[in-house]
């Protein structure tokens, strides 16, 4: 087959043959020889420029191939909140292990690597699986260019034929994250549930034209007595009936379902559904009380014909999840016998236990008819009169009929009203100190940045703190605060950063600096 191979590479027209062919190739090689390609330096400040690239070459085919070839790469967003929910950036022991039963090109397995490491100083053990062989091809070629040359790839049916078993049993992994197939119609192709020799359908089998439970079946033998493993799944495991509704029964009486957490319409490869994230932990299965529920599904932005998580989307999903804090209409710890109730038999649908919806705009004819500001609505700017009690005094009083009120100042004076009211001034002076406080500290830190210096660490310190800052704000979302300062590290500022580090910085006296001359 060599021979057979390196004949055709002979008879390729754009590669010649003969000396040409050697030459050719021999030119190739030596591109990357050059110095200015050693990538070195930089990979020793966090960054991989190369496994970037090829990362960045693998989003824009999926996305570029819709949904013949989407289903290989996860987002890097999902990634991230996957590997973080699951709390690989806690990890302790550098012999734990990372595994995907479906890895497809192995962008999310990178990930989860990634944040153990990065955060923890550990490079943790990866192993994955992936039945395509190109596509497993690409996952080897990526844990290359990544440098993590020694992951374990290998190529099969997970489901049929897992590779990862020992003992006639399957591999225990510290960790495990996948993204299957939606809704697999053929997932039974070399599986007999009923003599599965791994016994991953204690908790049932599930239908024969759908396989999302049993991926999660698998995945849930994969992990260790204290493993913790989260999944990407359509929003019909949810509340499905049948047999799927008794498998969702029995892994809730187990207590290994952490929180599920619902992700936006349109942000994978390959489908427009929205899906979610269902958590895994069997650490503290037994005395689990309730199931985290999470609707993070407002929370995008617009990327050409897909949706995308923001930094801020993903730090409040991290944030809310981990500490595992109610918050209104977005997320709650639902209590076991509230799920197990008649009304709601296990149903796990999010909008049973979480109202997100939008107030609806109630329009009142009596007021548009007779005129005046209904107390309906003003009642609903009740965060606002609690932080300005005075504003709403000087912008309206009572009308003439009971329950609807009148301007005291003409509508184009309304906004000047405000700007100019004591107690917005005094709300913005608190703003205003906030941020002088944040920057008269790390202000002089982003001005010390000299030639050697990482600029990555301080821009995320930065973030941090401005963060933390920020929550004490009033009327303000901190999330926001957070992400106008990435959005300007994303379009300016990184970029600086780094420039200052590799070329210096020094200040001309009257006017501004230029780079380049330290």
């Amino acid at each position: 087959m060599r021979l057979a191979q390196r004949h055709r590479l002979r008879q390729r027209p754009e590669v010649g043959s003969g000396k040409d062919l050697v030459d050719r190739l021999s030119g190739l090689v030596s591109v990357f020889d050059r110095p200015e390609l050693n990538f070195k330096s930089n990979a020793a400040e966090g960054d991989d420029l190369l496994g970037d690239a090829y990362e960045y070459l693998l989003r824009h085919f999926a996305t570029q191939s819709g949904k013949s070839k989407g289903q290989f790469y996860t987002p890097a967003e999902v990634s991230r909140v996957m590997a973080k929910v699951i709390g690989l950036g806690t990890t302790t022991d550098a012999r734990q292990t990372i595994y995907d039963p479906t890895c497809g090109s192995g962008s999310l397995l990178l990930k989860a690597h990634a944040e153990a490491r990065t955060l923890t100083g550990f490079d943790l053990a990866v192993y994955g699986q992936e039945k395509d062989n190109a596509t497993s091809g690409l996952a080897r070629m990526n844990m290359i260019l990544h440098q993590c040359p020694t992951a374990e790839i290998w190529r099969g049916n997970t489901l049929a034929t897992p590779h990862w078993a020992d003992g006639g049993g399957l591999k225990a992994f510290d960790f495990a994250v996948a993204n299957p197939p939606f809704s697999d119609k053929q997932w039974l192709s070399g599986v007999t549930p009923s003599a599965d020799p791994f016994g991953r359908f204690a908790h049932g089998v599930p239908p024969a034209k759908n396989g999302d439970y049993a991926f999660l079946l698998h995945l849930l033998a994969s992990l260790k007595s204290r493993g913790k493993g989260a999944i990407v799944l359509p929003h019909g495991v949810l509340f499905r009936g049948n047999a799927e509704a008794g498998i969702r029964r029995s892994l809730l009486r187990s207590g290994v379902v952490k929180g599920v957490i619902g992700l936006p319409a349109n942000l994978f490869f390959g489908t427009g559904i929205p899906a979610c994230l269902v958590v895994l932990d069997k650490e503290n299965a037994a005395t689990r009380k309730g199931v985290f529920l999470l609707d993070a599904s407002k929370g995008f932005r617009k990327d050409g014909n897909k949706n995308r998580l923001r930094e801020q989307d993903i730090h409040k999903i991290v944030d809310v999840f981990t500490t595992q804090r109610d918050v209104p209409g977005y997320a709650r710890l639902v209590p076991m016998a509230e799920i197990a109730d008649p009304r709601h038999d296990s149903n796990l649908n999010l909008p049973r236990y979480l109202d997100g919806s939008a107030p609806e705009d109630l329009q009142d004819l009596d007021a548009h008819l007779n005129g005046g500001l209904p107390g309906r609505d003003l009642d609903r700017l009740a965060d606002y009169w609690k932080v300005l009690p005075g504003v709403r005094a000087a912008l309206v009083k009572p009308g003439a009929r009971p329950g609807y009120f009148a301007l005291t100042v003409a509508p184009a004076e309304v906004r000047r009203t405000i700007f100019e009211h004591p107690e917005f001034r005094a709300f913005t002076g608190t703003v205003t100190a906030i941020y002088a406080k944040w920057k008269a500290t790390y202000g002089p830190k982003l001005a010390a940045l000299k030639v050697g210096d990482k600029p990555k660490p301080l821009l995320h310190a930065l973030a941090e703190s401005l963060l933390d800052a920020f929550r004490a704000a009033p009327l303000l979302d901190a999330y926001d605060v957070y992400q106008h300062f990435t959005d300007l590290c994303a379009a300016s500022l990184q970029d600086d950063a780094a420039m200052v580090c590799e070329a210096g910085w020094s200040a001309r006296p009257g006017g501004r600096g230029r780079p380049g001359c330290a």
